[in-house]
């Protein structure tokens, strides 16, 4: 198969690195064209590259591989960032405004630009994504305040930020494989519009991924990202919990794939049951029981307690699970049992069609959703190729959209997960700034001007009244002397 048009897609996880190749089409589903899978436990920990080297080999690896199942190169990749390495952070920029000011385009692009100064507070952190929550006009919230009167504006932003050590890291990888990159995006966000429903979003929901070392929690009310916090704790745990039996990590994911289960009602355990450990051993049921829901407990109610209380409350939309840890038995009893929240869907599957003939994707388990996601947010051509929009794209794009071939960003534009350096943007917010200037100063000088004409009438008006008034008086008087 040689396939001149397609969008690539990497994600780095913590139990391995997944590459991905694939076409969108024009009734909104996604052709997948070729997967490839390898082990990053070595390499990777939580989502954090600690091995460039390794790490470097392995994305060499991928996409060799893929372009082996292509029969074409790749000329850039989408990647995902994720893990222990991001979190939100919640910012409020505020501007006093003359009186009688209207909010404009500009202004709020002030706002956006004043909000990237966050990362002068957190100077080990890069800004990788920001959620706009809402604007404050004067005391009232709107989610699009251009044209409202206002004495006083207030933009509330959600960053979400990444290490500045493993920004590097990462970057560096990619240098060494002789890869380039794409766009930098934001992995639970792209998987979160891969998974969750509009109406899920817009009532309220919490979509928690189970990794095999992190699990992400992300809120969302009003179709808008609230909340995004990553706790060092997943499916790993659980088996190296149950290795504590004396057996090797590899035995004790068998036994907790085979056995495990989220909840079991103690009216249903035996306690003359016993599970194989090796051909000498065996563990107790009840003790297995123990271990695994032990460690479950503390995973769910952490998870739980990184919701902010403003929503507990509600959400609507209830929780949503996804991930490899969301397959375990019973995982929706545990959570209820610990969060109170009776609504709990299991996203084992994107909620776009999906079409290709790869094990993964049939799997529908829910651990592909994120490179899935990663790859429905793409929109360049991996392959070199122009993109005609007929082929790949709902709406086509005008021009050739490859790695050297996409139209320059304006001033001060930022694409969506773009993470740009620091020299980058403050020439952006320079920019941004020299720009809202200079249509201040163009605005006050048509209003000076618009002023001065509408003085020079009223003052041809005041001196033409005063001349007809001087003729119609000299015309009286004539006429008096007559």
């Amino acid at each position: 198969m040689v396939a001149k048009e397609f969008i690539v897609a990497i994600e780095l996880g913590s139990s391995k690195v997944t590459g991905i190749a694939g076409q969108k089409n024009l009734d909104g589903s996604i052709t997948v064209l070729a997967v490839v899978k390898e082990p990053s436990s070595t390499f990777i920990r939580k989502g954090v590259v600690y091995n460039i080297d390794k790490t470097a080999q392995c994305l060499q690896s991928i996409k060799n591989k893929l372009e082996k199942q292509l029969n074409t190169r790749i000329t850039q990749v989408y990647v995902g960032v994720g893990g222990q390495s991001v979190r939100g952070v919640r910012n409020v920029v505020a501007k006093d405004l003359p009186a009688g000011a209207i909010v404009t385009d500009a202004m709020i692009d002030e706002l956006i630009y004043a909000n990237q100064e966050v990362k002068h507070q957190y100077p080990d952190q890069e800004i990788l994504d920001t959620s706009t929550q809402e604007y404050k006009v004067d005391t009232q919230l709107q989610y699009d305040p251009v044209g409202i009167q206002c004495s006083r504006l207030e933009g509330n932003y959600l960053n979400i930020l990444q290490r500045k050590s493993f920004y590097k890291n990462f970057n560096k990888c990619f240098e060494v494989a002789n890869i380039t990159i794409a766009e930098i995006l934001n992995a639970p966000r792209a998987l979160a519009e891969i998974v969750l429903t509009e109406a899920e979003r817009r009532s309220g929901c919490v979509l928690i991924d189970l990794g095999a070392d992190t699990t992400t929690v992300s809120v969302y009310s009003k179709n808008i990202l609230r909340h995004l916090a990553v706790i060092p704790l997943g499916g790993e745990n659980i088996t190296k919990d149950i290795a504590t039996l004396q057996m090797e990590e590899s035995d004790a994911e068998k036994m907790k794939l085979k056995y495990a289960s989220a909840f079991t009602d103690n009216n249903e355990i035996d306690n003359t049951l016993k599970y194989p450990i090796d051909q000498d051993r065996q563990v107790e049921s009840r003790r297995f029981i123990e271990i695994v829901e032990g460690r479950l407990e503390e995973i769910v109610e952490n998870a739980w307690y990184q919701v902010p209380s403003e929503y507990c409350q509600s959400l609507l939309g209830g929780i949503i699970l996804t991930g490899g840890g969301a397959n375990m038995k019973n995982i929706e009893q545990a959570f209820r049992n610990h969060t109170q929240i009776e609504k709990i869907r299991i996203a084992k599957y994107p909620t776009i069609p999906i079409n290709g003939g790869s094990d993964d994707i049939k799997a529908k388990n829910g651990m592909m959703n994120t490179v899935l996601g990663l790859l429905a947010k793409g929109d360049y051509n991996c392959a070199g190729g122009s993109l005609t929009g007929n082929d790949l794209f709902e709406q086509p794009r005008s021009g050739a959209e490859t790695a050297d071939q996409r139209p320059a960003r304006k001033a001060g534009e930022v694409s969506e997960g773009v993470v740009l350096s620091e020299a980058e943007k403050q020439k952006a917010a320079e920019e941004a700034r020299k720009k809202a200037e200079d249509e201040a100063a163009k605005k006050a000088a048509e209003e000076a001007a618009k002023k001065a004409e509408e003085e020079r009438i009223r003052k041809e008006n005041s001196k033409w009244n005063k001349f007809k008034k001087g003729i119609m008086n000299f015309g009286k008087k004539l006429v008096e002397d007559e």
